[in-house]
């Protein structure tokens, strides 16, 4: 049990926590949100002993164990994979350095034996003689192939790292388990594979995560970061949206009914938690959320911007013809090759690959800033396409403009003064004096949120998004999100995001280079599921 005791942390300008006081149990896991800047990675670190608290304390059972997803993907490249995977539980790699290196010795003395008799009589207490096996099997599931297990981590690729630095956070079956955006890096397959095994875990979990279709199959509760306090609420992320928006709609309304307002809450309560019963987590979560009261639900402090395009007009029969494109790159790597598809006027294309420079390389070819190997493209005559690329900041090149000139850039004629200008503004969360913020001292959340902005005012019939959840928090992804549900136009689109793929896509196109993978109507999980597709997907690599 992991006990959180009247924790603040003050730096010099502004009190992040004030008298933060929590308890995290075994069998839960806890997702802690917050808008960003609010201190979710912080209080990890907190948890964590890497950073302390200005003042209360941290305090674990003894004899408990806790583990931490290291972000650092170099430290260990000396070691070979494996040992990597065993260094998470320090005690038991200890120990087996120290007999092991006991075992060497040339005058191996009696004392030596008695040693190392104590010693392995506390690997096998650990249950060393198994850790192999087991850190073995984490590597497995995550997609380290045997091949790689005794290799160095400095022979290994950056998403490979990432794999075997959370095969070690996971390995030992730790008390404590501290994950920050677990998920990052991570392909479709392994998330599943990870969901799977912390819905299955034991013990006590707390992560970080802008992932909400991960949020919402993994948590127990919510730690939700806000007016600098650290509150806990029962239930998965979808839950807590939904509930603390209701909360403020309710909250709101003045002239309605005290009888009214708890009616509205109880049914929607009870409609929640009829629906969680899906797995062991989901159905520990429903008797949790059968004990809710009313007070327990509060309205969030969040602000969401508003999101919503609008085309101009219809598009023709005709979206967009992809005849034997193909690309190889300048050091000869084909990224795709003979592709042929045919859009649609009425389709939301998810694009996927298991290499990320594909589908930005075939974005850049369709939006004429990037030439094709081979093969040719050709979009209706009605279609007015509005494109975000990887990286906005480059459409940022005079940083001494204000947000508001660089948007009057893109606002047609009568769009154009500041009162319409402003409001529009508003909207996506840049009020009062913010407008006059100079666009080179933007974070890279603000930069998306103005892209967006002029990409609302292009009133384009096809909207072309390069992973545009990067950068964003829970409340912006969420926006775009239900933005993107409602838009009436066609969506071509890459992201890391299940949920914003679940949701908007009514069709996935999967590119390697040795061919395409064609679905429509489908989910994204029933595609990712589909033994017969993975099959497929794997013949494109």
């Amino acid at each position: 049990m992991l006990n959180v005791n009247n924790v603040s942390l003050q730096f010099s300008d502004r009190k992040l926590f004030d008298e933060v006081n929590l308890t995290f149990t075994p069998e839960n896991c806890y997702g802690v949100i917050g808008a960003n800047g609010a201190g979710k990675s912080t209080f990890l670190k907190i948890l964590a002993g890497d950073i302390e608290p200005s003042t209360g304390s941290v305090s674990l059972d003894a004899h408990e164990r806790l583990a931490v997803l290291k972000q650092d993907h170099y430290v260990f490249d000396d070691h070979t994979v494996l040992d990597t995977v065993m260094m998470g539980h320090q005690e038991l790699f200890a120990i087996r350095e120290e007999k092991d290196a006991i075992y060497q010795k040339e005058d191996f003395t009696e004392e030596d034996g008695l040693k190392a008799a104590e010693l392995e009589a506390k690997f096998a207490e650990l249950n060393g003689w198994e850790a192999e096996s087991e850190a073995s099997d984490l590597l497995r599931g995550l997609g380290i192939s045997d091949d790689l297990h005794y290799q160095l981590m400095s022979e290994l690729s950056e998403p490979q790292k990432v794999k075997v630095l959370l095969a070690q956070a996971l390995f030992g079956n730790p008390d404590v388990l501290l994950l920050d955006e677990p998920t990052n890096g991570l392909d479709a397959h392994s998330i599943q594979w990870l969901e799977d095994f912390l819905i299955d875990f034991p013990n006590t979990v707390i992560v970080v995560s802008h992932d909400r279709h991960f949020l919402n199959n993994v948590c127990t509760h919510m730690c939700d970061v806000d007016f600098g306090k650290i509150k806990l609420y029962v239930g998965n992320y979808d839950f807590w949206l939904k509930s603390s928006q209701l909360a403020s709609k309710l909250a709101a309304d003045q002239n309605a009914k005290k009888e009214e307002k708890v009616k509205e809450l109880q049914a929607f309560i009870a409609r929640f938690s009829a629906n969680a019963s899906k797995s062991k987590q989901a159905t520990s979560r429903k008797k949790l959320l059968d004990k809710i009261t009313l007070d327990d639900i509060q309205p969030s402090s969040r602000r969401y911007p508003f999101v919503g395009f609008k085309p101009e007009r219809e598009i023709g029969n005709d979206l967009l013809l992809v005849d034997h494109l193909s690309k190889t790159t300048d050091e000869g790597k084909v990224l795709f090759k003979d592709l042929y598809f045919q859009l649609q006027k009425q389709d939301k294309v998810a694009f996927l690959s298991r290499y990320e420079p594909t589908i930005s390389a075939l974005f850049e070819i369709l939006n004429g800033q990037e030439e094709a190997s081979a093969g040719s493209y050709k979009w209706g005559v009605t279609t007015i396409v509005s494109y975000f690329p990887k990286d906005v900041s480059v459409a940022f090149p005079d940083k001494d403009l204000t947000i508001l000139d660089w948007l009057r850039q893109y606002a047609s004629p009568e769009e154009q003064d500041n009162t319409f200008l402003r409001q529009f503004l508003g909207r996506m969360l840049f009020s009062g004096e913010d407008v006059m913020k100079k666009v080179g001292v933007l974070s890279g959340g603000e930069k998306v949120r103005c892209y967006l902005s002029k990409m609302m005012l292009s009133k384009a019939n096809v909207l072309v998004f390069d992973d545009p959840t990067n950068h964003l928090d829970l409340e912006s992804i969420t926006a775009l999100n239900d933005g993107l549900i409602n838009y009436s136009g066609a969506i071509l689109f890459t992201s890391h995001d299940r949920e914003f793929i679940n949701t908007i896509a009514n069709r996935i196109i999967e590119i390697g280079p040795k061919g395409m993978v064609d679905r429509v109507d489908t989910t994204y999980d029933d595609y990712i599921r589909d033994k017969d597709v993975t099959t497929k997907i794997d013949k494109l690599y």
